[in-house]
């Protein structure tokens, strides 16, 4: 495929009805056929307009080519890896695992401690489970001119809301698509990064094996994820508690917890997941709450052992559990669905980056620490977000800044605006710990680095999908996966995509 290329697909709405209509791709140079749930596509190739225009309101500067380190083969490092080398940049990707993917590499190991609190502890990076299936519809979490459809394969997943695996492979096309895999040191841990101030480059000591080595970059993009280091919920009395406790980090399938009494800490996608998987071996499952947003308290619909309660307030040696409302139950482990914490153990800065209670900062826009910028920045750091196409705009922002293309503020205003978030957030009522939540804000956010960046505003139908999403699973909320009733939005999805992005003309099919 051209460096900016993309195929230009023809589409036409089947009118078969809503659980039979297909997507179907047929690259006419390539003969890859490819399916999703929804809409008829067959391909041609056509030129398009120019690409990556200058900064709005910043004069031309001459393009530099820096050599740039990514830390992590995930979703973000993938992508900025390629719109790096896009942008003319010299990469190179280090990974640990021997794939690229990230978390979304299945393993069915789990660690050693398997709530996570020592340090000494073996670690898994992964924290699929067996089970899992996206919480977004495929469509909305594509790249821009990747579009996540299902290939016409039995060995690939199609669903709206596909499997663990499917996302994998989805990743691992892309990066073979588009070369990201040749730039990539698998089975590599980066150990130590550190600036250099006297050379004002930066040291990456990273090993292979038994091997140690010592590189310098002009540039270091993190990558690193933010799902694999537990975040703990503190319950009085635990020291105490006779049973097993356990992080949904290492929670894989749900055998081991048969005939047993389940308490969950935490209502996110996780716990929900989990403690419905659960219902169906477990002799009682109970979800302790901070707060409610689809469900109600007490005995669930559907189950006749599954009930959802207010936060615990203590536990005792006798093995019970107390909640807010008074309520006990006697539980046999606790498994804390209580999130993750940033977690950047190999990155030296001098105290210019700091973790605390789980906001990274300082950073402007979420992205750049203002002291060390635009040699060091972070993709991946938001969350309650539509992360792929949100990685993929990050990654344009820091590569067309690394090559003098687009300009940052400076140190100083670029500090002032992170005050200034800061005092927004305090004044709202915001919890630190939700820094980098954006929810709602994604999409200014979005069309903000598009604007930077000169690329197209944020997708409506991403955002519209996002919020489809919610309302199904308030409607359906045991099966709002499979209850996808928005077709138009993915006719325009594709629509959208094909809408011409570039002076080339590809010369083969963009599609996995």
């Amino acid at each position: 495929m051209n460096e900016y290329g993309r195929n230009r697909y023809q589409i036409q709405q089947n009118e078969q009805g809503r659980n039979s209509i297909l997507v179907k791709a047929t690259c006419l140079s390539c003969n890859v056929t490819l399916i999703s749930s929804q809409i008829k596509i067959s391909c041609a190739s056509l030129p398009s307009f120019p690409s990556m225009p200058q900064s709005p309101g910043h004069a031309p500067q001459p393009i530099v080519s820096r050599h740039v380190a990514v830390v992590g083969a995930g979703a973000a490092g993938l992508v900025t890896a390629r719109e790096l080398r896009r942008e003319g940049h010299s990469v190179v990707v280090f990974e640990r695992g021997d794939q690229v993917g990230g978390l979304w590499v299945y393993t069915p190991n789990v660690e050693s401690d398997q709530i996570g609190l020592d340090p000494t502890r073996t670690t898994v990076h992964s924290s699929v489970y067996h089970s899992l299936r996206t919480n977004l519809p495929r469509d909305s979490m594509g790249f821009s001119d990747y579009p996540f459809v299902a290939k016409d394969d039995p060995d690939r997943d199609p669903r709206m809301f596909p499997g663990h695996r499917e996302v994998m492979m989805y990743l691992q096309d892309f990066a073979r698509e588009f070369g990201i895999d040749e730039l990539v040191r698998f089975e590599t841990e980066v150990v130590r990064v550190r600036f250099v101030e006297e050379e004002e480059k930066w040291k990456i000591k990273s090993k292979q094996r038994y091997t140690e080595m010592d590189e310098i970059f002009d540039a270091v993009v993190v990558c690193n994820g933010h799902y694999t280091q537990p975040l703990v919920s503190h319950v009085p009395g635990i020291n105490k508690w006779p049973g097993k406790q356990m992080h949904s980090h290492n929670y894989r399938d749900p055998k081991p917890f048969q005939d047993q009494v389940v308490v969950l800490i935490g209502n996110s996608a996780s716990a929900f997941d989990i403690s419905r998987e659960l219902a169906g071996v477990a002799k009682e499952v109970h979800i302790a709450a901070r707060t409610v947003k689809y469900e109600t308290f007490g005995k669930q619909p559907a189950y006749d052992n599954l009930w959802l309660h207010p936060m615990i307030k203590n536990v005792c040696e006798d093995g019970s559990i107390h909640f807010q409302d008074g309520s006990f139950v006697i539980a046999n482990i606790i498994i804390h669905c209580t999130g993750y914490k940033y977690h950047f153990p190999f990155l030296e800065t001098n105290g210019f980056v700091l973790v605390d209670d789980n906001r990274v900062g300082p950073l402007y826009k979420h992205i750049f620490p203002p002291a060390l910028a635009p040699w060091l920045s972070f993709v991946g750091i938001p969350f309650q977000v539509i992360t792929f196409p949100m990685f993929e705009l990050q990654s344009k922002w820091i590569a067309g800044v690394l090559s003098n293309r687009i300009t940052l503020p400076s140190q100083e205003q670029m500090m002032e605006d992170v005050k200034a978030l800061y005092s927004s957030l305090e004044a709202s009522g915001t919890p630190k710990r939700d820094t980098h939540a954006l929810d709602d804000k994604q999409v200014k956010y979005n069309n903000w680095l598009a604007g930077q960046c000169g690329c197209p505003a944020y997708e409506d139908w991403r955002m519209e999908m996002y919020y489809a999403t919610v309302k199904g699973r308030l409607a359906h909320l045991e099966s709002y996966r499979d209850e996808w009733e928005t077709q138009h939005l993915v006719l325009q999805a594709y629509q959208d995509f094909i809408k011409p992005a570039s002076n080339q003309v590809s010369d083969r099919c963009v599609f996995p």
